[in-house]
Order: structure tokens, then C-alpha cells, then sequence
């Protein structure tokens, strides 16, 4: 097995289409975190300079037979755009796997740190260190069919969601749905309402550095069919209630940044956004709607199906791997501990660095 490394900008048309071509094969694949569009538009927010993302080329034969992007620095990689990305993984075709130490070793680096990794990724697989399930909504036969089998598993979340969309017409006006919106007033107003979000759970701001807002720009603005973004606006009456942006592929939609005005917390605006965007999906080439990783009851609730993701790390023989072995043996150790949330102390300030780390 051959690998080439590239710049994500320097991939030729011929290679973007293999790469869709290969994530069209699998609807594993179909994230798009996980297509050539996010590895460039993540490079273009970022830019050139001590980390850079690059595309490892997989060939066999002559011909390319898996991508994989990331973002490498001097010693150490990580997926490319996280703390933004959801959804790491090799696409390539069916039965295709590789050492994932020779792709460390193709990149330069001698550890590449990993959050999101389909849990099918055999490349990866033997260097995990935990999962976690993201929830998918699979309204591939309808919404009225999702509707009635959510209602027959036993979960009540749409049954609510009509109650309190018909309270809050009663007591503040119409629930306005808008799919596609291009205000900018609405976008801005994501943006402020998530900031404040992050400050008010003591979270990082992942909005204080430049590349994170050129990115969510430049996809906002984007008119690809295939790949951008989308923003989903919910009004009551003539507020603005709830916001999300999400990020869309060919067959998924992918819940990506989400918020809503406090002021309407007791109507769950942004779960009432949610029931719209699944109806408006019957009239679109979308037939999965991804709420991505996180233990929330209304993702338990609206999700079908789930998709397990690990988290770990692939190193070569070096300080840098080391580093990373003692710190999840701190992790693992601390986590075996019956003490509650202090148990849970060193694997948040793991992810709580890793997520600065890529900020930078």
C-alpha cells in the first residue's frame, strides 16, 4: 500500500469525485465531516502555518483506494477542524485497511489523537481507549412512519412537542419554520446565543479564534449542493425563538451548532425546530438527520438508530506517545474509582485541552 500525502486544495477533480464516490458506497460514510469539501474549507479557515491540513492518499494498484484527512503539526496530529468535527474516519473502499502507525508515520508526526472515530474502522479500532454512541434519526420511509414508531418504542418527545407548539401559539403567536434561511441578523444571533451558552456552563469559547468563525462564514455562504451548510430558524410570531446550523452531505443533514433564547426555555424551542426540520426532510434528498455524540435525553429520545464512535490515540515509539499512555492510564485509573463526578475530572480536562489544542 502506497500513500501520498497532499495539501486538501491540491486534490485534482478527478480525485474529489473518487473520494464522494467512495463515501456514496457506505451511508456510514455519508457524514460530512468525513468529505473532501470539509478537509478544504478547513484548510482555507486556517490556513498555512505550524499545523496544516493534509490528505493521506491511500493507492493500490495504481489507483486511489482510501482518503484520509487531518491536521498535523511538527510532533503531534489531530482530525482535521476538531474541536468542530464530529465524525473522524478512512473512506476508502470495502475491505481496504491499513496500519494506522504507517499514516502517523506518512504525516510526519508521531502521534495523531482521535475523538470521533467510526467504530467500523478496523485501521483504527485496536488503538481505542473508550466509546461513545452519536443518535441518528433515519426518517428514510417518512415522518409519519418515524412518528409512529417512536410513539410505539415509548418515547413521548413528539407527543410533547406538539403540546407545547400548540401553548406557545396560544400564548405567544405562530411557530414560524424557515429551512435555508440567508439572514445574517439570524446567524449572528446563533453565534451569540451559543457564546453565551459555552460561558454559562464554563465550557471553552470555541468562537474566540479566527479560523473557527471563517470556517462557520464560509460554509454559511456556501452554494454547494452537496456539501455547506443550512440554517434552520424556528420564530415565534416575530421573535426569533430558536437557530441551528447544520452541516449537510448528500443523503444527511448533521446537527451541528444548535441555541435558542432563553426566554423561551420553557417551550424547548430548539427541540420544536428539531420536529420541523424532520418534517421538512420528506420533501428533500435527506433521509438522515445526525445529532452527532452527547448523553442527552431528547437525542435518546428522537434518535432510531445509533452509530458508536471511540475515542484514542495511534503513536509511534516516542516522548509524545508516552505522554499520551500515562495521561489515559491517569484517565482510566481515575475513572475505575467509585467518587462520582471526581472520577470524571481527568478525562474533562483531557478533552478540555485537546479542545484548546485545536483552536490554536
Amino acid at each position: 500500500m502506497e500513500i501520498e500525502v497532499l495539501r486538501p486544495q491540491d486534490l485534482s477533480p478527478a480525485r474529489m469525485e473518487r473520494w464522494r464516490e467512495l463515501q456514496a458506497s457506505d451511508i456510514r460514510l455519508d457524514s460530512p465531516f468525513l468529505s473532501p469539501q470539509w478537509a478544504r474549507a478547513v484548510e482555507r479557515a486556517q490556513g498555512e502555518g505550524a499545523r496544516h491540513v493534509r490528505v493521506a492518499v491511500l493507492r493500490q494498484d495504481g489507483r486511489d483506494v482510501g482518503y484520509f484527512a487531518a491536521r498535523a503539526g511538527s510532533v503531534t496530529a489531530m482530525p482535521a477542524g476538531a474541536p468542530m468535527c464530529d465524525y473522524q474516519g478512512l473512506v476508502a473502499e470495502p475491505g481496504v485497511k491499513i496500519d494506522a502507525r504507517e499514516l502517523v508515520e506518512a504525516l510526519g508526526v508521531n502521534r495523531f489523537d482521535f475523538c470521533h472515530m467510526l467504530a467500523e474502522d478496523q485501521s483504527f479500532a485496536p488503538h481505542a481507549r473508550g466509546q461513545v454512541t452519536s443518535h441518528v434519526v433515519d426518517v428514510g420511509q417518512g415522518y409519519a412512519a418515524y412518528e409512529a414508531a417512536r410513539r410505539a418504542a415509548g418515547t413521548s418527545v413528539l407527543k410533547d412537542c406538539d403540546k407545547k407548539r400548540r401553548k406557545v401559539e396560544r400564548e405567544v403567536g405562530e411557530a414560524r419554520f424557515t429551512a435555508f434561511s440567508r439572514s445574517r441578523a439570524d446567524f449572528d444571533s446563533l453565534v451569540a446565543w451559543k457564546r453565551a451558552q459555552l460561558h454559562a456552563t464554563g465550557q471553552t469559547d470555541l468562537f474566540e479564534t479566527g479560523w473557527t468563525m471563517r470556517l462557520l462564514r464560509d460554509l454559511f455562504a456556501s452554494r454547494d449542493p452537496d456539501f455547506g451548510t443550512t440554517l434552520f430558524t424556528l420564530h415565534f410570531g416575530e421573535r426569533l425563538a430558536a437557530v441551528h446550523l447544520h452541516l449537510r452531505g448528500r443523503r444527511t443533514v448533521h446537527g451541528w451548532l444548535i441555541a435558542h433564547d432563553p426566554e423561551f426555555e420553557r417551550y424547548s424551542p430548539g427541540i420544536l425546530l428539531f420536529q420541523d426540520i424532520l418534517r421538512w426532510m420528506d420533501q428533500t434528498p435527506y433521509s438522515r438527520l445526525d445529532l452527532g455524540p452527547g448523553d442527552y435525553r431528547f437525542k435518546r429520545e428522537l434518535a432510531n438508530l445509533g452509530q458508536d464512535v471511540t475515542f484514542g490515540f495511534v503513536g509511534r515509539p516516542s516522548a509524545a506517545a508516552f505522554i499520551r499512555t500515562a495521561a489515559y492510564g491517569v484517565r482510566a485509573a481515575a475513572e475505575a474509582l467509585p467518587l462520582g463526578r471526581v472520577s470524571e475530572l481527568p478525562g474533562k480536562a483531557m478533552r478540555r485541552l485537546d479542545t484548546i489544542r485545536g483552536l490554536r
